[in-house]
C-alpha cells in the first residue's frame, strides 16, 4: 500500500474511532488521548519507513501548520460555547488566572530553567512561555458544554475562558525570548518589545477579532435572517470565520489566536439565544476531533521515534514540578480573594491542561 493510501486509511479509521472511543473511554475512566497515542505508537512501530516522520525536527512545517489549524478551530469553538457575557466582575476568575497566575508561572519557570537546568535567559523564557498557557484542544472534558446548555459551573467556565485567551497572551513572552536572544537585554529592545509585541499585537488582535465577529454576526443574524439566505445546517461558517480572522490578524501582525477567540466570543453574543450557535459549535467540535485524532497518532509515533531522547532527569523533574506545584500553587494563591468556593478553587488550580498550543 502506498503512503498516501495508508495515510487516508489511518485518517478515516481514526475519525470513525473519534465517534465512539471518547464515550467508551469515559465508561472505563480513561482518557481517549491515551488510546490514540498508543495506536500511533503501534502504527509507527509497524510501518516506520512508510509513514511520514512525526518528529518536528524533521518536518517542522507539517507539525506547525497542523497544530496551528487545530488550535484556531478549537479557539473558535471555545469562544462560541461561552454563554457568559464579558465584564471584569463576571470574568474575574479567568482574568486572575491569565494576567496574574500565568505571568507568575512564567517567571518561576524561567528561574527554574536558569538556575536548575542551566539555560540561558532567552532559552529559559522560551521554555516558560511554552509551558505556561493552558490549552483548549485536550481539555474538552473539563470545559463548558455547547451554547445555551444549563448548569455550567464556575470551574468549567474559568478553565474554558482561560484556555481561550492564554495561548494568545503567552505569545508576548515567546517574543521576549526571541528579542533577548537576538538583541540582548537593552532599553531599546525592551521598549520595542513592550509597545509592539505586547500593546500593538494584543490590541490589534482584540479589535480584529471583535470586528470579524460583529461582521459575520450581522451577516448571519440580520441580513441572512431577513432575506432567508442561510440554511440552518450551515455550521461550516464557523470554520470560515476562523480562517478569515486568523489570516487577517496575522497579515496585520496581530496575535491570530487572540483574534479568533474574540471573534467566536463576539459572534456568540450576537443574538445570544439563537439555536444556530449550536450548529456552529457542533461543526467546529467535529472538525477539531477529526484533526485531534490524527495529531495524537502522530504524537504516538513521535514518542517511539525518539522525541524524548534528549530528556534528562532534571528536565523531567522540572516539568513535573511545573505541573503539580507551580501551576496549582500560583493559580490557587491568586484565587484567594475570589468568592469561588474552596473546592472549586482547587479544581480550577489543578486542571491546567497543556497540549497542542505548546507544540
Amino acid at each position: 500500500m502506498s503512503q498516501y493510501l495508508l495515510l487516508m486509511l489511518i485518517a478515516g479509521l481514526a475519525s470513525i474511532g473519534m465517534a465512539f472511543i471518547p464515550s467508551l473511554a469515559r465508561k472505563v475512566r480513561m482518557s481517549y488521548s491515551i488510546v490514540y497515542v498508543a495506536i500511533g505508537a503501534l502504527l509507527y512501530l509497524i510501518w516506520p519507513k512508510i509513514l511520514p516522520s512525526p518528529l518536528p525536527q524533521k518536518d517542522n512545517a507539517l507539525v506547525v501548520h497542523l497544530t496551528e489549524l487545530i488550535v484556531i478551530i478549537s479557539l473558535m469553538g471555545t469562544g462560541i460555547k461561552i454563554d457568559r457575557s464579558f465584564s471584569f466582575r463576571k470574568w474575574s476568575t479567568p482574568l486572575r488566572l491569565i494576567l496574574i497566575a500565568m505571568v507568575l508561572s512564567i517567571v518561576i519557570s524561567a528561574l527554574l530553567g536558569i538556575f536548575v537546568l542551566g539555560m540561558s535567559v532567552a532559552a529559559a523564557l522560551l521554555l516558560a512561555a511554552v509551558l505556561a498557557p493552558t490549552d483548549p484542544v485536550l481539555a474538552a472534558d473539563v470545559q463548558v458544554g455547547p451554547p445555551n446548555e444549563r448548569g455550567k459551573s464556575e470551574p468549567r467556565f474559568a478553565l474554558t475562558s482561560e484556555a481561550g485567551l492564554n495561548d494568545g497572551l503567552a505569545f508576548p513572552f515567546t517574543w521576549l525570548a526571541i528579542v533577548v536572544a537576538s538583541e540582548g537585554i537593552t532599553t531599546s529592545s525592551i521598549w520595542h518589545w513592550a509597545w509592539f509585541y505586547v500593546v500593538y499585537k494584543i490590541a490589534a488582535g482584540l479589535i480584529i477579532g471583535w470586528l470579524c465577529g460583529k461582521l459575520v454576526g450581522y451577516l448571519v443574524f440580520s441580513i441572512s435572517e431577513k432575506y432567508r439566505l442561510l440554511k440552518p445546517s450551515d455550521g461550516f461558517l464557523a470554520i470560515s470565520l476562523t480562517l478569515v480572522t486568523y489570516a487577517t490578524a496575522e497579515s496585520l501582525h496581530a496575535y491570530g489566536f487572540i483574534a479568533v477567540f474574540i471573534a467566536g466570543l463576539t459572534l456568540r453574543h450576537y443574538e445570544k439565544t439563537h439555536d444556530y450557535h449550536r450548529q456552529l459549535h457542533s461543526f467546529t467540535d467535529q472538525m477539531e476531533r477529526m484533526l485531534l485524532a490524527v495529531l495524537l497518532i502522530f504524537f504516538g509515533g513521535a514518542l517511539v521515534g525518539g522525541i524524548l531522547a534528549p530528556l534528562t532527569f532534571k528536565m523531567a523533574m522540572v516539568s513535573l514540578a511545573f505541573v503539580v506545584l507551580v501551576r496549582p500553587v500560583t493559580a490557587y494563591l491568586f484565587l484567594l480573594g475570589n468568592s469561588t468556593p474552596l473546592k472549586e478553587k482547587l479544581a480550577i488550580s489543578f486542571f491546567g491542561i497543556r497540549g497542542m498550543g505548546s507544540i
